[in-house]
């Protein structure tokens, strides 16, 4: 597989790319129909957004956290329903 080469950069418009790339192959839910019957599952739990006020960085990190551990366990192999 070679790679874009970017001569200017327009994060828009490459996230845009990719955004279709993974719809087009259904990239997401390969990620949980790959699995087989016997892979573990990880659930993350987490609460409300915005539970004890108004949204903060707090919320922002709470949730990037969310997202890599989810995102992590799915690279090795468990079934990470989202």
């Amino acid at each position: 597989m070679s790679y874009k080469e970017y001569k200017s950069i327009n994060f828009y418009d490459i996230s845009t790319q990719v955004q279709k790339y993974w719809d087009d192959k259904n990239i997401f839910k390969k990620t949980i129909s790959s699995r087989n019957q016997d892979s573990k599952n990880f659930i993350f739990y987490e609460g409300p957004p915005s539970a004890n006020g108004e949204p903060g960085i707090h919320h922002v990190m709470s949730r990037t956290v969310k997202d890599v551990f989810c995102r992590y366990k799915t690279l090795k192999g468990f079934k990470v329903v989202r």
